[in-house]
């Protein structure tokens, strides 16, 4: 009889091992990660405008981030923080973000993933057949329009202040048939832009990002901060970050940081475990932020780092 109970010690012990496992991946899975995007510079010919006046790298982040919100996956910073941000750290006075930049206003906003770009294409090419009222100024006839956008995009890990990703996206879209042209084009209001050929183009360009997003942040790992350690624990995350009552996290504080001496890319930092928490109560501030009881450990701090429990 003795000889079968390693076997079955061995399956219970693999069963436990599995629920924990299957209990942090399903909490992992829950959690939004936190993103930023940054405008993107307009290397355009600067030409064409959005409906609200914004230049064109302002539009089209302003799409991405409504484009985030919508997946229901993430977190995005709003445009106020981060500019805020960046005038308090007296970075982007060019008015272009960097990669070092980026990393720096992401980590003190606490987001994972931070996206910068630039717009390289955006506009039209036609060619008509036909005749021209040349009295009006306008030409009439058969036209084949065709409309390229184009988007250098940048993703940066904030807590190493690596580039996750590099990539061109370019997209056009093309029609043709009997229309009127005119010198000039502007965009009226949203529908007038959704129903152009640069406006599919720029909507196909903003999809292929989000895709991109999603693809890269498969890669990163959550982590939140305590707020408050003393009395009760507050951390800087809540019902909208997609955090439950009941979930439990390991809280570590961070020691000296380790840099490269090559490359200058942050590695990490030496790490010691405080102790556990649970979620109490996940709708501060509207959901920005949860009260945690401790349940393991004592001494919680200020920006004590907060990761799903292993």
């Amino acid at each position: 009889m003795k000889i079968f109970k390693i076997p079955y010690v061995l399956l219970a012990v693999y069963f436990v091992l599995f629920c924990l496992t299957a209990v942090t991946d399903s909490m992992a899975a829950q959690l939004k990660k936190r993103v930023a995007v940054f405008d993107f510079e307009d290397k355009t010919s600067h030409q064409y405008r959005w409906w609200t006046g914004q230049p064109v790298g302002e539009g089209m982040a302003d799409m991405l981030v409504t484009s985030l919100v919508k997946t229901g996956n993430y977190q995005v910073i709003e445009r106020q923080e981060i500019d805020k941000i960046m005038q308090e750290q007296q970075l982007g006075m060019s008015g272009v973000v960097t990669q070092q930049s980026a990393a720096q206003v992401g980590k003190v906003l606490g987001v994972e993933l931070a996206i910068f770009g630039s717009v390289t294409e955006f506009g039209y090419s036609e060619g008509t057949t036909g005749g021209r009222l040349k009295s009006q100024g306008l030409g009439l006839g058969i036209k084949s329009s065709s409309a390229t956008v184009a988007v250098d995009v940048r993703f940066v890990n904030t807590t190493t202040g690596e580039i996750l990703l590099a990539e061109s996206v370019r997209k056009e879209e093309s029609k043709k048939g009997i229309a009127l042209d005119t010198r000039q084009f502007n965009f009226e209001n949203q529908k007038s832009f959704d129903e152009s050929i640069v406006g599919k183009a720029t909507r196909a360009s903003i999809d292929e990002i989000v895709q991109l997003v999603d693809n890269a942040s498969q890669g990163l790992s959550w982590q939140g901060k305590i707020i408050k350690g003393d009395g009760p624990i507050y951390i800087n995350a809540g019902s909208e970050g997609g955090i439950q009552v009941g979930d439990e996290f390991d809280v570590f504080r961070a020691g000296e940081e380790l840099i490269d001496p090559d490359t200058g890319l942050a590695l990490g930092a030496v790490e010691s475990k405080v102790g556990t928490i649970k979620v109490t109560n996940n709708s501060i501030g509207n959901g920005k932020a949860s009260e945690c009881m401790a349940t393991s450990g004592a001494g919680f701090e200020r920006n004590d780092i907060v990761r799903p429990k292993k």
